[in-house]
């Protein structure tokens, strides 16, 4: 494994740019209603918008309200639930019906919070999270219950930092970047995808498929992307030079 370079802020130029959120344009928080969003991140995500034609999405997975609201005001595409559900900038939504598998597999995970102090269940449209970031000894726990309640309810396993969730099989965020380049307006540009955690590979490497390059944020690593930053400042900053670049 080596090092990688820091991406150029040319690197924007003629691109379509896929955002991951925690542990990229913000900071990874404790429970994930506790993260806080710098003032300056809404009005950058305006001016990329504007610079590269509204060629700007975030890709999360988070639920597509929740990256809405945190982002506000600024207007944007949005795959939520690691691509399972996709906003336009309109405000119209492609998603499927949630499963009554889901419910089940809630029911379980906040049996087991329960019984386990420090451990926190996320309750999203397509899927089902279990924190474990406030009670590190039960992640092997919480890992057999996921492997374990998948198996049942033919569910996908996504591990990621301090989680682990349960959701619906088909979708990543490799599937949303190749989803939104399909739209006129990123025809003629290749895309660009920057994330933190192992959730993003796959967007690293659908990115890389279709011509573009992923930037890894965070220490390095075996991984699908070209580019690496050191942290969240890093992100912000490169993106302003980028969009003073552009301008």
């Amino acid at each position: 494994m080596s090092d990688l370079p820091p991406p150029p802020p040319a690197l924007l130029t003629d691109a379509s740019l896929f955002l991951d959120f925690d542990g990229t344009l913000v900071e990874i928080a404790g429970t994930p209603d506790g993260v806080v969003v710098g003032e300056d991140v809404a009005p950058l995500l305006t001016r990329l918008g504007n610079v590269l034609r509204g060629g700007v999405a975030i890709v999360s997975g988070r639920p597509v309200h929740e990256v809405r609201a945190l982002v506000a005001p600024a207007a944007l595409a949005i795959a939520g639930s690691h691509g399972l559900e996709i906003a336009a900038v309109d405000g119209s939504i492609a998603a499927p019906d949630r499963p009554a598998a889901l419910d089940s597999a809630l029911d379980s995970a906040r049996a087991f919070a329960d019984a386990h102090p420090g451990t926190l269940v996320e309750d999203k449209p397509f899927g089902v999270g279990l924190h474990y970031r406030g009670a590190p000894e039960t992640g092997p726990a919480v890992t057999a219950l996921a492997d374990e309640l998948a198996a049942t309810h033919e569910l996908h396993v996504q591990h990621g930092k301090m989680v682990v969730e349960l959701r619906l099989p088909g979708r990543d965020k490799g599937a949303a970047v190749e989803w939104l380049m399909r739209e006129p307006l990123r025809q003629r540009t290749v895309p660009l995808f920057v994330g933190d955690d192992v959730t993003d590979e796959a967007g690293f490497a659908a990115a890389a498929a279709l011509g573009g390059a992923g930037v890894l944020v965070g220490a390095a690593r075996d991984t699908a992307a070209t580019y690496r930053v050191d942290g969240v400042a890093d992100v912000l900053a490169w993106l302003d030079a980028a969009c003073r670049e552009m301008t």
